[in-house]
């Protein structure tokens, strides 16, 4: 350290001599600001880094909740052929049953979760951990649903019904065939 501290006392005594204490100043000036350009480049990565994991977090710990989690398993223990069928042992899709009210809830999650993740909000890794699975297992169970109401809705609205749900399980099938690449 003693050896490196001289030898760039002796450089600048050096340089001082070749170039006025002016130009020095303004070197030794401008690589400051760079230095804390940089700084400020690494810090906002690592605050949007930590804003993410927070949003996630907190997302996990909504699908954690008894609420969601019992509309949850309503919705995965729905028995159905199709979307006729969904509404005829269930109601109108407007109705305010507590098929439907569990239906919404946990679409409007999946719908909430694929928004951020679209959006860049939230990155995919890690909605994928925490997420791959229920979002498979909810999507492919929903879908006829949502397929029908789309159709019933017509084409103005039907094509944007629970479409970042739709978006979000197309991320989580890709990362699960990511995966299953990397393993085989």
């Amino acid at each position: 350290m003693l050896l490196f501290n001289t030898l760039l006392l002796n450089l600048l005594f050096q340089a001082s001599r070749m170039v006025g204490i002016t130009e020095i100043s303004a070197i030794v000036a401008a690589a400051g600001v760079l230095v804390g350009v940089v700084y400020y480049i690494l810090d906002m990565r690592n605050q949007t880094k930590l804003r993410q994991t927070d949003m996630v977090m907190r997302l996990y710990s909504a699908w954690q909740s008894k609420e969601l989690s019992d509309a949850t398993l309503k919705v995965w223990n729905l028995e159905f052929k199709d979307y006729n069928d969904f509404v005829k042992k269930y109601g109108p899709f407007s109705s305010e049953t507590e098929v439907y009210s569990a239906f919404r809830m946990v679409c409007n999650f999946f719908e909430s979760v694929g928004i951020l993740l679209c959006e860049k909000l939230v990155g995919v890794e890690m909605v994928a951990r925490l997420f791959c699975l229920p979002t498979i297992t909810t999507w492919e169970k929903v879908q006829l649903i949502v397929e029908g109401a789309r159709r019933a809705l017509g084409s103005q609205r039907g094509p944007l019904f629970f479409e970042d749900f739709e978006y979000l399980y197309n991320e989580m099938k890709k990362r699960e065939q990511q995966l299953a690449s990397k393993t085989a």
